[in-house]
């Protein structure tokens, strides 16, 4: 094994297609062929599917690419402390649940950190795939919430998968709401109040427990459910239809606008809202400083 070789299996995993990851790499496709084939015979594993559609990434080539892209990330991280040359791009990625406080501290540390090139990348994204991107070194850092409802099947998903979880704050129940909304007015607000009005959520895809539900209280009935994927239409929904959501009730007006609002639901429930990392893995530079913002975010909420 080579960095070299890592760095051809890397390209081709992100590019898809062995053509065009050789063209970026100024290689022949033979060569790159025969690179990753080298790589697949010294580890007896299958990196990617070969179809006449293309190529995929196989199980094992999953895991090993997330070991591959450390690699890389250390060896650069060597050749800049030994060399003084710097790499190329500054690289970091996150994997959270749709929080506005997480988004905002990920622009301080683009605004900070970021430099001449870089390429940073925010997946809000799915409860399952946060955990499977952060096991996959897919992304530093994923941001969720654990609470007495789901924190069992919770916790046994990052255990099995080396993760550990650590607290950021604690956040009681919140209700967003447009602020037109005929409940807008009111200081708080109870479950019963809110069954004339569709709830929204966000789609959870072939992980749909309620276990892994982004929105607290996701067993509670309701008549009228729309699900969404982002949080423009989910804002855009709460506004229009008068809809609402349930959640932590940290909102950025800056970032979203000041026509969504929060307003207190009268349950005897909590969200603790965390970050998980690696537990065998030190976390960069860049992670550590996202969670020093991200303390600091939330400290002021």
């Amino acid at each position: 094994m080579t960095l070299k070789q890592l760095q051809y299996a890397v390209t081709v995993a992100d590019t898809g297609n062995i053509t065009e990851a050789a063209k970026k790499l100024f290689i022949a496709q033979p060569s790159l062929t025969a690179s990753i084939h080298e790589l697949e015979k010294e580890y007896g594993i299958t990196i990617f599917y070969r179809s006449n559609k293309g190529i995929e990434l196989t199980p094992d080539g999953d895991e090993f690419l997330g070991y591959a892209r450390q690699v890389l990330d250390q060896a650069e991280l060597i050749d800049e402390r030994y060399t003084g040359k710097k790499g190329g791009k500054q690289r970091f990625s996150v994997s959270c649940q749709h929080y506005s406080f997480a988004v905002e501290a990920f622009v301080e540390l683009l605004k900070t950190y970021g430099g001449d090139k870089y390429e940073f990348h925010m997946r809000e994204t799915q409860t399952y795939d946060i955990i499977d991107d952060v096991a996959h070194l897919r992304s530093e850092i994923g941001i969720l919430y654990l609470n007495p409802f789901n924190e069992t099947v919770i916790k046994k998903a990052l255990r099995d998968n080396s993760l550990i979880f650590e607290p950021l704050f604690t956040a009681k129940p919140h209700v967003f709401i447009g602020k037109n909304n005929p409940l807008a007015g009111r200081k708080s607000l109870v479950p019963e109040d809110l069954k004339p009005f569709p709830r929204l959520s966000y789609e959870q895809g072939s992980h749909n427990s309620f276990y892994f539900s982004e929105e607290i209280l996701s067993t509670m009935d309701s008549d009228r459910e729309i699900v969404v994927c982002d949080r423009a239409s989910l804002f855009n929904m709460l506004i229009g239809l008068n809809g609402y959501t349930i959640c932590s009730g940290v909102i950025n007006e800056e970032l979203n606008g000041p026509n969504i609002i929060a307003v207190p639901l009268k349950v005897d429930d909590y969200m603790d809202i965390g970050y998980v990392i690696p537990s065998a893995i030190r976390p960069s530079a860049l992670t550590q400083s996202y969670i020093e913002i991200l303390k600091s975010l939330t400290r002021q909420n």
